[in-house]
């Protein structure tokens, strides 16, 4: 998990419900992970997932989900708990049976699970949920082991763009609806920006809470490159004291001390970039799309004035999500419950429409090009659903769109927050420090990530 608001996914899903055609026949099996099956062949299933009563909107539009899938599916009882699977508590929960049926993970925690057989094996119902087909394969594969079988349903997804000021670039005479998609276009339109002067930063970047590690991995993916890789003995070493690590650095001193086209005012955190991109002195960073809601919500800017371009350089993009997996101590019937709700809930295309008018209504985002799960039909229903009730300006994010098909998307490292606070260090000081030695910057967190990912 990114651990940042920049990564999170959208709680409204936007298909979230099943045709009457998706019922189960659940037959009544002994309960196990919190679960219970009755004599009238009811089966009781526990899930995650339910936004906190500090969400209250959210929170409502969830159990309304829950009365609605009970009364489609009478012979099965849903019990929601709030929050996800805790990496800290998951053992302790599985082992003393309190792990939900249904539990919410993150992309980065499939693989890990999977090679403890501390999920359950799903492969044999797959064909009682044929909508599961139009999901994008790469989402589907995050749950798939090395012989193909499944062990979980992807909820939603997000990847790394190029947030950008449309005014600003229109005051600096570049064209709003060609961002830069390679970083010399980056550093050159950063330049133009910052000459507008009063204060304008062309390009911003982190280097504080571990969110600069987490830029640094972006821009190393988004060049070809890596943070961490997997060896043929399955260790995992570090892999950016590098050429192309040293490319990310270069050009992020260059920006700062050459150009000066970065500001001043550096060690940013996640919030410092959307208030500066909300009080509309900063042109462009990295971010994902849900950030232009949040910039306009919580920073007072203006949709409008936001466009949404690929990751620069296009080699690859830092990618991420969520879905949800099945305790491996379900029966057969508890599995096929826990996947009705899952299928209903969060992946069937014949609510998006509802689900996008249902968002519209609830002045919640609707129109941003992720999270998206969808291919084929589902994704042509969802891009007709956005386009009728978007209230945020679609057209600002039509670069990021047509882009992204091409586009690798790669997963964050092993134990990312651990090596993204090692990285911190590098890109604060290039960014404070005009004469930091950047190949020692490199050495010294190599070492470091090597040791992290060597220890158990």
């Amino acid at each position: 998990m990114t651990g940042f608001a920049a990564g999170s996914r959208a709680r409204i899903a936007l298909a979230v419900a099943t045709a009457a055609g998706l019922a189960l026949a659940v037959s009544a099996c002994g309960g196990s992970s919190g679960s219970s099956a009755a004599s009238d062949g009811t089966v009781t299933i526990t899930v995650n997932d339910m936004p906190a009563k500090t969400d209250p909107v959210n929170r409502k539009i969830f159990l309304e989900d829950v009365a609605a899938f009970e009364k489609l599916h009478p012979k099965i009882k849903v019990v929601p708990h709030e929050g996800q699977m805790d990496p800290q508590t998951f053992a302790t929960k599985l082992a003393g049976g309190q792990l939900e049926n249904a539990f919410y993970v993150y992309y980065t925690d499939p693989a890990g699970l999977i090679a403890k057989h501390q999920a359950a094996d799903i492969t044999p119902y797959l064909s009682q949920f044929p909508a599961v087909e139009q999901v994008k394969p790469q989402l589907r594969k995050v749950f798939q082991d090395a012989g193909g079988h499944t062990y979980g349903l992807p909820e939603g997804n997000y990847s790394m763009g190029l947030v950008y000021n449309r005014a600003l670039f229109t005051q600096a005479g570049l064209d709003p609806d060609k961002p830069p998609t390679t970083w010399d276009e980056v550093r050159a339109d950063a330049q133009k920006i910052a000459a507008l002067g009063k204060g304008m930063v062309g390009y911003g970047d982190y280097s504080k809470s571990n969110t600069g590690g987490w830029h640094f991995t972006a821009e190393m993916y988004s060049r070809g490159g890596d943070v961490a890789k997997q060896q043929s003995d399955g260790a995992w070493k570090a892999d950016f004291d590098n050429a192309t690590g040293k490319a990310v650095l270069q050009q992020l001193h260059d920006m700062r001390w050459t150009d000066d086209s970065m500001g001043q005012r550096q060690l940013l955190e996640w919030a410092d970039l959307l208030q500066m991109m909300g009080a509309g002195k900063l042109g462009m960073y990295l971010a994902t799309a849900d950030n232009i809601p949040t910039i306009a919500s919580q920073y007072k800017g203006d949709p409008k004035d936001y466009g949404l371009g690929p990751i620069p350089g296009g080699k690859g993009t830092l990618a991420g999500g969520g879905g949800f997996m099945f305790s491996p101590k379900d029966s057969p019937a508890q599995i096929k419950a826990a996947m009705a709700w899952v299928a209903f809930k969060y992946e069937n295309p014949d609510r998006i429409e509802m689900g996008a008018q249902r968002a519209s209504q609830a002045k919640q985002p609707v129109g941003l090009p992720e999270p998206n799960i969808w291919t084929g039909a589902a994704a042509r229903t969802k891009s007709a659903a956005d386009q009728k009730y978007a209230n945020q300006p679609v057209a600002n994010y039509a670069p990021f769109q047509q882009a992204l098909p091409g586009i690798p998307l790669i997963l964050e490292p092993p134990k990312a927050q651990q090596i993204y606070a090692v990285l911190d260090t590098a890109m604060a000081k290039v960014l404070t420090q005009k004469d930091a030695d950047i190949d020692a910057l490199l050495s010294d967190a190599s070492k470091q990530v090597d040791s992290l990912l060597a220890a158990p």
